[in-house]
């Protein structure tokens, strides 16, 4: 291990001192230790470089993320600590990415800027809970988008074992909108370049840096010469990580397209139309010819949306390596069985991991109507919301989490969604970032006997589904169906029950139950212990439910919440992407049954959440806050 210590002198006197380095594992126990003497001039500092070596170290991975920490003093003067990994990485287009010697697939989430009900705010609790239910939904690797990503979640992504692709910029000297970071790009960005990589230096999760996000100019000559000073602008800071730039080939044509198909048109207005032929556009031989500079100049090609590519360029581009830096969520079984297939596309990354404050509505379901016969971008007032990740703001699960988990070969069981019935017959038209309008619930009241669709996801050979017992027959599922199967039926209370079988020996199977009786409102912290350490937090879910905690889905209605004790209520807020509600007030109405509270410690002690809804009983909470680890 190399140590590098910075040492400043603020005395008017050449000073001499004592530099000790440690490295420790994770039971403390010091395991490499160097002592030397270092001279620094007055208001001059110094650079001391020491070799370590760890014997038989444990190797940083993410399914053993093992960290160590080196603590360097300056005896009776000076100390810092800082927790770091070791582990190698390796890249090619055979073996693709490797992490200490095996080849490793991106299993990937981009992530917005914000923490839901929280806004922008960074804590360390909110960081570290998006990435401990990003892990267990599947996911091995988060791109942060589109800007560094915090010290706080670089920090859980090392304790987690989540691997990173940790982005600078969204812009760099072409606009995206009138009043953007481009402005001030030829100014700023060598020193905020140098911010990103000083920040991820020791962060064993850190294994690539992004250049950008879908940059204009990467398809013009001006975007290659910037991304050539760019690329070796951070390779002189740190060459033990890989470049990548998230690309998007279709703004390699951008101005050739507005002129085809109209001056205000936008590249997302096309991407969100099913009509528009994006793969055909990135296929072609002018973005072939328009990009190949810009590609040149990274260790992988990233791109986004461009997976008819993949192929191609491994004939094209032999020693090209892709990353699907930002992919179609519906698409996720093709994208990957070609990730499966190519050795030189090393992971896919999906549009988005966790939904976000912004670009309002473009997951949102749409059905046609005469007046409206494609799909739009952004909805209208009063949608705050993407409403296209597969984790909802409050950080529950949607459908098609799961499905993607089942792709990914996670999930054995099978997942049941339904589709909302007052919809049935509808042309859906949604974009491309949307995925079907469904509800993992069996509580449709004012629908009996109405037709309803029933989706099944799951890699087994077939599924069977039962209403009630009743059985509607088998169909084929797993790969070669798209892991999905649909029935069609009429709602009938009672349970809703899928069986999947696989050579013909059931594997697994998924339950939904009809709420019934009483809306009863639950609590429940996620964390009963918290500490008053800064950055911590206590979640607190609030679900309507029947008394055997079944959730009625259909039945939302206003919350209020009474925060006493140690704590401070600082969010409250559901996953509706179209609410007019605030999030700094104490009463919201729940979405789909669900609502969540986040509340701030304010010292050690108790913190009480008291909750209440119509016709529903009060319910209480308690939160024990531990005093700050020392």
């Amino acid at each position: 291990m190399e140590v590098a210590t910075t040492v400043e002198n603020d005395s008017n006197d050449l000073r001499t001192v004592e530099l000790v380095a440690e490295i420790r594992d994770a039971a403390g126990t010091v395991v490499a230790s160097d002592t030397a003497p270092i001279t620094v001039q007055p208001h001059e500092p110094a650079v001391a470089r020491r070799r370590l070596y760890v014997r038989d170290p444990s190797l940083w991975s993410p399914d053993s993320p093992a960290l160590y920490t080196c603590a360097v003093s300056l005896t009776d003067i000076d100390a810092v600590e800082v927790a770091f990994g070791i582990r190698s990485l390796r890249l090619d287009p055979v073996h693709g990415l490797r992490i200490n010697g095996e080849t490793v697939k991106l299993r990937g989430a981009c992530v917005h800027h914000d923490n839901g009900p929280l806004g922008a705010a960074t804590f360390a609790q909110a960081e570290e809970r998006r990435v401990r239910l990003l892990k267990n939904a599947g996911f091995n690797a988060i791109r942060m988008s589109h800007h560094p990503m915090s010290t706080a979640m670089l920090d859980a992504c090392d304790r987690l074992g989540m691997l990173v692709v940790d982005e600078a910029f969204d812009m760099w000297t072409w606009s995206k909108s009138p009043v953007d970071y481009s402005l001030s790009f030829p100014e700023w960005w060598e020193r905020d370049v140098e911010a990103m990589v000083a920040k991820d230096y020791n962060h064993p999760s850190v294994i690539f840096y992004s250049l950008g996000n879908e940059i204009p100019e990467t398809g013009a000559a001006t975007g290659a010469i910037w991304g050539r000073r760019l690329a070796e602008k951070v390779r002189a800071l740190d060459d033990t990580r890989f470049l990548t730039n998230a690309i998007n080939n279709l703004l390699a044509l951008l101005p050739d397209l507005r002129a085809q198909e109209g001056d205000d048109t936008g590249i997302n207005t096309l991407m969100a139309d099913s009509g528009f032929d994006v793969n055909a556009v990135a296929a072609s031989d002018v973005v072939t010819t328009r990009t190949a500079e810009s590609y040149s100049v990274l260790d992988v090609a990233g791109m986004n949306y461009s997976e008819i590519r993949y192929a191609t360029d491994r004939t094209l581009f032999p020693n090209r390596i892709i990353l699907g830096t930002e992919t179609f969520p519906p698409r996720i079984d093709r994208n990957w069985r070609l990730v499966e297939q190519h050795s030189h596309v090393i992971g896919d990354f999906t549009w988005t991991g966790w939904d976000y404050l912004g670009e309002v509505g473009i997951g949102r379901p749409q059905y046609a109507t005469p007046d409206n016969p494609r799909p739009t971008f952004m909805a209208p007032y009063p949608y705050l919301l993407a409403d296209c990740g597969d984790i909802d703001i409050t950080g529950h699960r949607l459908p098609v989490s799961y499905y993607r988990e089942i792709v990914f070969g996670l999930r054995a069981q099978p997942y049941l969604a339904v589709q909302r019935p007052q919809h049935h017959g509808q042309t859906v038209m949604s974009s491309r970032w949307a995925w079907s309008d469904t509800i993992a619930g069996w509580t449709w009241p004012g629908h009996e006997s109405a037709p309803i669709i029933v989706e099944v996801y799951s890699d087994a050979d077939e599924v069977e589904l039962l209403v009630n017992g009743r059985s509607l027959g088998r169909r084929p599922v797993g790969e070669e169906h798209r892991f999905r199967t649909e029935f069609e039926t009429t709602y009938e209370p009672g349970e809703l029950l899928a069986i999947a079988y696989r050579d013909g020996v059931e594997s697994g199977r998924d339950l939904l139950r009809t709420a019934t009786g009483p809306v009863v409102l639950h609590a429940a912290p996620e964390r009963p212990v918290i500490t008053a350490d800064v950055g911590d937090l206590a979640y607190i879910t609030l679900t309507l439910a029947d008394s055997a905690g079944t959730p009625h889905t259909v039945a939302d209605r206003p919350v209020r919440v009474d925060v006493s004790g140690d704590g401070t209520l600082i969010g409250f807020g559901s996953a509706d992407p179209a609410s007019r509600e605030r999030f700094d007030t104490t009463e919201h109405h729940t979405y789909r049954g669900r609502a969540l509270a986040v509340v701030k410690p304010t010292g050690p002690g108790t913190i009480r959440l008291t909750a209440s809804a119509p016709d529903c009983d009060p319910v209480e909470v308690l939160v024990t806050v531990e005093s700050r680890p020392r």
